[in-house]
C-alpha cells in the first residue's frame, strides 16, 4: 500500500502537535503540511492534493465546514471537534469519522484505520461530505454568514446583508444589495438555518428577509405578492402567507 499523504488543518498548535505525535511511528502515513486556518487549508488542499485531511471545525477566517463547501473533490476527512455529543449526531449520520477533543491515541488509531481501509478499497467519501455540507447544519447553530466561491474569488456574505433567496433546482440564488450569488445548497437548509425572527419562507421558491417587504397585495385566490422596497415582486403561497402573518403579528 502506498503512503497516505496527510494534511493537518487546525488553528491550535497543540492540537496539530498531538496528531503529528500520534503519526510519527506510522510508516503508512506521511504528513505533508500543517495549516492554522481555513484559507491556508483550502489553498494547501488544492496545491498538495492530500489523500487525508485532519480538519478542525471551528477556526478563524473559514470554519471547517465552510472550507469543505469550496472544494469540488474533497479528500478523506477526519474531523476533530470540541462539539458535544448532541451535535456529533450530525457527523454520525453522514458516515464521516470524527475525533472528539480531547481524544486518546487508541481512539485516533481506530479513526485512522477506517480511512486506511477505505483508501485501500478505493472508496470515496464525497457523497457523505456533500450530505453533511449541503443538507445539514452540523453545528445546529443559526447561520451568521454564507461563504461562496466565485471563480478564484471567495465571497463571505454576512446574513444581515441577504435580501432574499430564490430556489434554482439544486442551487439557490442569494440576493444582496450589491449582487447575487449562486450556491449549491437547498432551500430547506436555509429555512432551518437562518434566524426565524428575520427570515421567512413565503413560497417554495422564496425565502425573504422580513424587513425587505414593503407591503403585501392579493394576487389570485389564496395567494399574494410580496412587494419589496426596491420594487421586486415575490410570490407568496397560502402557507407562506400564514407564516408571514405569524412573523408580522397580523
Amino acid at each position: 500500500m502506498k503512503k497516505i499523504r496527510a494534511l493537518i488543518i487546525d488553528d491550535e498548535y497543540l492540537a496539530r502537535s498531538v496528531i503529528t505525535s500520534f503519526l510519527k511511528d506510522d510508516d503508512l502515513v506521511e504528513v505533508v503540511g500543517e495549516c492554522a486556518n481555513g484559507f491556508e487549508g483550502l489553498k494547501a488542499i488544492q496545491e498538495m492534493k492530500p489523500d487525508l485531511v485532519f480538519l478542525d471545525v471551528m477556526m478563524p477566517k473559514l470554519t471547517g465546514f465552510e472550507m469543505l463547501e469550496l472544494l469540488e473533490d474533497p479528500p478523506f476527512i477526519i474531523f476533530s471537534t470540541a462539539y458535544d455529543q448532541y451535535a456529533i449526531k450530525a457527523f454520525e449520520k453522514s458516515a464521516i469519522d470524527y475525533l472528539l477533543k480531547p481524544y486518546s491515541k487508541e481512539r485516533f488509531a481506530v479513526s485512522l484505520q477506517k480511512v486506511k481501509t477505505s483508501i485501500n478499497q478505493n472508496e470515496k467519501q464525497n457523497e457523505a461530505i456533500e450530505t453533511l455540507v449541503h443538507k445539514s447544519n452540523p453545528s445546529e447553530e443559526i447561520l451568521s454568514r454564507v461563504v461562496i466561491k466565485n471563480g478564484a474569488k471567495i465571497n463571505i456574505i454576512p446574513v444581515d446583508k441577504i435580501r432574499y433567496i430564490e430556489s434554482m433546482d439544486d442551487y439557490v440564488r442569494i440576493y444582496t444589495d450589491e449582487a447575487n450569488f449562486l450556491k449549491q445548497n437547498t432551500m430547506k437548509y436555509y429555512e432551518l438555518s437562518l434566524p426565524t425572527s428575520d427570515f421567512v419562507r413565503i413560497h417554495r421558491s422564496f425565502i425573504v428577509k422580513v424587513k425587505e417587504i414593503a407591503r403585501l397585495e392579493a394576487f389570485e385566490k389564496d395567494s399574494h405578492i410580496a412587494l419589496l422596497h426596491d420594487g421586486t415582486q415575490l410570490s407568496v403561497s397560502r402557507s407562506g402567507y400564514t407564516r408571514l402573518r405569524g412573523v408580522l403579528g397580523i
